[in-house]
């Protein structure tokens, strides 16, 4: 095997997509570091300097394959229509990410003693999500009342979305979106009730 003598980002990121498009290809139980060395056509050494387990290398790979393709946070001057659309983008992107993931990772959770939650914050590490980037702007427009928030109900549109996604394996249709926004999130954040109907 010829190496490709890249260094820095250039080669993490080779690294990283060589491993995400292997786990796809193969699923978990063909996932190995040498397929990945070989696919990003390096070395185990390399790869074993960054991530010394496979878990850590499937989790970085996920991670970097979400950060690469996620949607950004929309800004349309509203708190609902910020949420609506935001959870409209996230239907399309987390489908894209959550079907193939559940596909090829059937047995991780049980080799590895994790959970779905756990995996979850892995992935999300430190980053900034989008229900506090969409509820800072609420509250500095006076839509919200920061008193009202707690993490739980923050991150509530997000979770009755991936519930929706995992329940159907289809995007959330628009009028579900609303429902949500319209009829759980909005009356339970502002304190108004829903309208009839």
């Amino acid at each position: 095997m010829s190496l490709t003598r890249r260094r820095g980002r250039e080669l993490e990121d080779a690294l990283l997509e060589a491993a995400y498009a292997e786990l796809m290809e193969g699923g978990l139980a063909a996932f190995t570091l040498d397929g990945v060395a070989t696919r990003a056509q390096t070395s185990r050494p390399v790869l074993y300097r960054r991530w010394p387990t496979r878990e850590e290398l499937i989790i970085a790979a996920l991670r970097h394959h979400d950060e690469r393709h996620r949607p950004p946070i929309p800004d349309t001057g509203t708190f609902r229509g910020d949420l609506i659309a935001t959870l409209q983008s996230a239907s399309q992107h987390r489908l894209q990410l959550i079907a193939p993931v559940l596909a090829q990772l059937g047995g991780y959770f049980v080799a590895t003693g994790r959970t779905p939650a756990e995996m979850r914050r892995e992935l999300l590490g430190d980053r900034v999500t989008a229900d506090s980037v969409i509820i800072r702007r609420a509250i500095e427009r006076g839509e919200v009342d920061p008193a009202r928030i707690t993490p739980r109900i923050a991150g509530l549109p997000f979770d009755l979305l991936r519930h929706e996604l995992l329940m159907t394996q289809a995007a959330v249709p628009d009028e579900v979106i609303e429902e949500i926004v319209d009829s759980i999130v909005l009356p339970l954040i502002t304190g108004v009730p829903a309208p009839p109907g």
